[in-house]
């Protein structure tokens, strides 16, 4: 059998003279444990995923009489990872994370460095990914608070003390970090105990740190285009009724925009069994602009069946134009006239200023004629009149002026 050869370095920590597989002072009480970090980087947060990646420097403090030497100078000495291997160190990793490694390039950036007292300095360069519940529910006008946990594996509390070395100043950042959706608002510090029914109590570290999103790609993205849709569905109440092709292709558009927006949003969301902020904005949305299409099928159909009676009445009674008795006790004047506005409404034509078609339909009945004649000799006349401009008169006014109540409200309950 061969022997590895030890080095001057281990001679002088007299690794070959002590059990390394113990902790320090085992028996005795918990040996305590500082740590300190340093975040490098806050590289991604995934909603979908509900994670977040983190880079980090971990340090570990600690003291351990069986590592101490003699010096005449008090300096300290510094290993790699080769040595550590062959020590204790703290057995710690991350509660709830995913994926995490420790860098490795150009050398395993680990770094031991023990002091001739037999303090001991263990730090090393890692890459973590661990889980984050997020709230989503104001989601994109929402604040999320993610935490990073650190403990030990093995030993419990009774063997083990893990603590913030410096408290809240224990944790430092770069200055530098930012992350393209979200506003790093603070990072702290606490200390919690977390309890298994198997193995007893454990110490455990969090790194506490709050995100708030930044909301102006979502307006550029989705709630710009969103309002955009609805006000353009508006534009069709201002078109002529009887302008079929220019009002439902203009209607079925922004249905189709709006669904293509929803579609979209929801393709970069985790599928969450509540409803969230932009959800709410874009459905009412979209309300809207099916509401818009909705209008016009009633005004259209409306107007149609107002021709169909106009066109049975003109059925029913005869012209008194070209009649061979004209003293017959029924005629009919048909035509189009010019009537107060406030009696007969509007009818087919715009409101800019050109002439609006009316209908105005005088019917000689006899002098026992039903209830709503106007009676005026030996003559009763019945006044019939359309306004189908109406609908479209009242949505002008109606329709922007709930959505933006609506807007008032949204932006008031989540801003």
């Amino acid at each position: 059998m061969t022997k590895s050869p030890v080095t001057k370095s281990e001679q002088l920590l007299r690794l070959d003279d002590h059990d390394f597989t113990m902790r320090p002072a085992f028996g005795g009480p918990p040996i305590p444990v500082g740590v300190d970090v340093q975040v490098e980087s806050l590289d991604t947060i995934s909603e979908v995923d509900m994670d977040f990646t983190m880079t980090l420097y971990l340090r570990h403090y600690w003291k351990d009489e069986r590592l101490a030497f003699p010096s005449t100078n008090n300096q300290s000495m510094t290993f790699d990872s080769r040595l550590v291997k062959k020590i204790w160190v703290p057995d710690m990793f991350f509660v709830h994370s995913k994926r995490s490694f420790i860098h490795d390039t150009t050398t395993d950036n680990v770094m031991l460095r023990v002091y001739p007292d037999g303090n001991v300095l263990y730090s090393l360069r890692v890459t973590v990914t661990a889980m984050c519940n997020m709230d989503l529910s104001r989601f994109p006008l929402d604040t999320q608070t993610c935490s990073l946990e650190i403990e030990s594996y093995a030993y419990t509390d009774d063997d083990l003390m893990l603590y913030w070395k410096k408290g809240n100043e224990s944790l430092n950042t770069d200055d530098r970090i930012s992350l393209s959706q979200f506003l790093i608002q603070k990072f702290h510090t606490t200390t919690k105990l977390a309890f298994y029914s198997s193995t007893g109590w454990y110490n455990r570290l969090y790194i506490h740190f709050t995100l708030r999103r930044h909301i102006f790609f979502f307006l550029l993205q989705t709630y710009f285009p969103a309002t955009l849709m609805v006000m353009l569905s508006w534009v069709s109440f201002w078109i002529d009724r009887r302008a079929v092709p220019a009002r439902v292709p203009l209607g079925i558009t922004t249905v189709l925009t709006m669904s293509t927006i929803i579609t979209g949003v929801n393709a970069s969301m985790p599928r969450v069994s509540y409803i969230k902020a932009v959800d709410i904005y874009l459905w009412v949305s979209f309300v809207f602009v099916f509401l818009s299409v909705i209008e016009y099928a009633a005004v259209n159909y409306l107007s149609t069946v107002q021709e169909r009676r106009e066109r049975k009445l003109r059925d029913r009674l005869p012209c008194t134009c070209g009649i061979a008795n004209p003293d017959e006790d029924l005629m009919m004047t048909a035509g189009y006239s010019d009537v107060d506005t406030n009696n007969t409404g509007h009818y087919g034509m715009p409101e800019n200023g050109g002439r609006q078609e009316r209908i105005l339909a005088q019917l000689t009945l006899a002098d026992n004629a039903t209830t709503g004649t106007v009676k005026i000799g030996s003559r009763s006349y019945i006044n019939i009149w359309i306004d189908t401009h109406a609908i479209d008169k009242y949505s002008r006014v109606i329709f922007p002026g709930a959505y933006t109540l609506f807007n008032i409200i949204y932006w008031s309950i989540y801003s």
